[in-house]
């Protein structure tokens, strides 16, 4: 898995390339999360749309992140996530803890 960045104006997008099926995918993850809530003051986006699956190890991670930012009264805004993860996120009832949106322009102005 790679991950890329790409600015939005002040909202940085996050974008995983494949599954994140291993802890050391899912560490690589966090790490970049943790290093984008320091850089942005939280005003990212994690672009889920090439990111098929997620293990328990990727799941820990997302929700790891959204909770450091519910610390701050915010939640991790997740677009483009797939039937498989949206279905996982549901069976685990973790879904409510993201802000879910449909593509990266409608969650990129969510933080207008």
């Amino acid at each position: 898995m790679r991950i890329e960045q790409q600015k939005h104006g002040a909202v940085t997008v996050l974008r995983p390339r494949g599954p994140i099926n291993n802890e050391g995918d899912a560490n690589l993850l966090s790490e970049v999360g943790f290093e984008l809530l320091g850089k942005t003051l939280g005003r990212f986006v994690l672009d889920a749309s090439d990111m098929p699956f997620v293990d328990s190890n990727g799941l820990e991670a997302l929700v790891t992140l959204t909770n450091e930012l519910d610390a701050g009264g915010r939640s991790l805004c997740l677009c483009g996530a797939g039937e498989t993860l949206r279905e996982i996120l549901n069976l685990t009832e973790q879904a409510s803890l993201f802000s879910l949106h449909e593509d990266v322009p409608s969650a990129v102005r969510s933080f207008l």
